[in-house]
């Protein structure tokens, strides 16, 4: 029982941790897409990308808190699983983005 607890509290904090992660991810690519839209300096790949990236990256999410919840690992396990895609998607852009701010 109280091995439960634990595994429970472990999976909050993973949680915690890495909603906040995306979190500071995801307004990090509006900051940055925002100013390139306020410059006129965003390319039109970069437009599409806002577009085309976040309905698959939601439905590979979704795709995978499906099958946790499924798999009965629980709604921790499925909402990390969920959040997973999408974290991975911000974070990538977020160091794109900021790679990119630095050249001259």
């Amino acid at each position: 029982m109280l091995t439960d607890l634990f595994k429970t509290m472990d999976q909050n904090q993973r949680l915690m941790m890495k909603t906040w992660q995306m979190w500071f991810s995801a307004a990090t690519v509006v900051q940055l897409r925002v100013m390139q839209m306020t410059l006129g300096t965003m390319r039109p790949e970069e437009a599409a990308r806002m577009v085309f990236e976040k309905p698959a990256a939601f439905a590979t999410g979704a795709e995978r808190a499906m099958r946790a919840m499924a798999g009965g690992k629980g709604y921790q396990a499925a909402t990390l699983a969920a959040l997973a895609p999408v974290s991975r998607r911000a974070g990538s852009n977020a160091r794109r983005l900021t790679r990119s701010t630095r050249r001259p």
